[in-house]
């Protein structure tokens, strides 16, 4: 796939959305070039869902302006709706139909007729390995299955454009891997992806530029690297037996640090200044005041460190967002089809 027109493949600028006296969105901005993946990070109810139900024209924002594949989402939401394709939080298929059936509907839903409609399924059913299944019923489908079949769904127009609302929620590991595996070929056939999640690993590994969302507004933007790097540099965890032990650790500690080190229980955190030599020159500095650690451990930043400091709270996956929206991901892909 190619990008057809000129400028990203998405960009959202000052996007607000309020639900009664809840503020989902308070202006947010976000931009996806062509063929990236742009992944939204946020806690529970940050306005992740909001702001992908405006961009695929299932909810009109109380202000800003957005573009998907060049398209204003607001004043032209018919054209653009067959040039995106959405998965939600959950399998959005009818259990009581096949594979085959539910792929074909979504066709017929956007206008194809019956034939091109069916080879359009086998050949989505082929490419995500469920060509075996399509001719059984959706509910004796794994959680996996089920949500390769929801997302080879929302590519039965071969959209350009793919908006994945927390796709990997209620996963076990392997089939969270398929799915990475998948999203990963589809960028590398020019598809852009809107990836929300909760998930920071899943952020770090498919996402090549990454937006930080809390309480409706865009905190943090940048790559995973440069937001790891606003956390600061490695650091070098030292447990020990005791607190008062810890605590007594701080100074010597202190010239292998960047900053004072810190005290957590029984373990000390060390931002430290420079990596090379550092365990070792821990031990001496510790040996010298008659202290040994139980345990050390150096750690680079991850995008947890990233959230936990951006945000003053850890990212706990949950299975639902809280933002105000009630719309079923079954009426979503509804509303984008018809």
């Amino acid at each position: 796939m190619t990008q057809t027109h000129p400028g990203p493949a998405i960009e959202a600028v000052g996007l607000k959305k309020s639900f009664g006296d809840v503020h989902a969105l308070r202006g947010v901005d976000l931009t996806a070039e062509a063929g990236t993946v742009l992944g939204v990070l946020g806690p529970n109810g940050a306005g992740k869902t909001t702001v992908v139900r405006i961009l695929t024209t299932l909810l009109a924002p109380d202000a800003g302006t957005a573009r998907v594949a060049g398209i204003d989402v607001v004043k032209d939401p018919g054209p653009l709706r067959s040039k995106i394709g959405l998965a939600g939080q959950y399998a959005a298929v009818d259990e009581n139909l096949t594979g085959a059936e539910n792929l074909t509907m979504f066709g017929r839903l956007y206008g194809d007729k019956r034939p091109a409609a069916k080879k359009r399924a086998a050949d989505l059913l082929e490419r995500f390995r469920l060509e075996a299944a399509g001719d059984r019923l959706v509910r004796t489908y794994s959680g996996g299955m089920r949500r390769r079949l929801d997302l080879a769904s929302a590519l039965v127009t071969e959209p350009p454009v793919l908006f994945l609302d927390e796709p990997t929620t209620g996963l076990d590991p392997r089939s969270r891997l398929d799915l990475w595996e998948t999203i990963e070929e589809l960028v590398v056939g020019g598809t852009t992806v809107l990836l929300t999640t909760q998930y920071l690993d899943e952020a770090d590994r498919l996402a090549d530029d990454i937006a930080v969302i809390d309480q409706g507004q865009v905190i943090a933007r940048g790559t995973a690297d440069e937001l790891k790097g606003k956390v600061g540099g490695d650091r070098l965890d030292v447990t020990f037996a005791e607190v008062a032990q810890a605590e007594a650790a701080v100074e010597p500690l202190g010239a292998i640090a960047s900053e004072t080190p810190s005290v957590h229980g029984t373990t000390v955190r060390v931002v430290l200044a420079e990596r090379q030599g550092v365990v070792t020159r821990a031990v001496h500095a510790l040996d010298a005041k008659g202290l040994e650690a139980e345990d050390l451990e150096i750690r680079r930043p991850t995008l947890d460190d990233v959230f936990l400091t951006l945000t003053g709270r850890s990212a706990v996956a949950a299975e639902s967002e809280t933002d105000g929206d009630d719309v079923s991901d079954d009426q979503d892909r509804s509303e984008v089809a018809a």
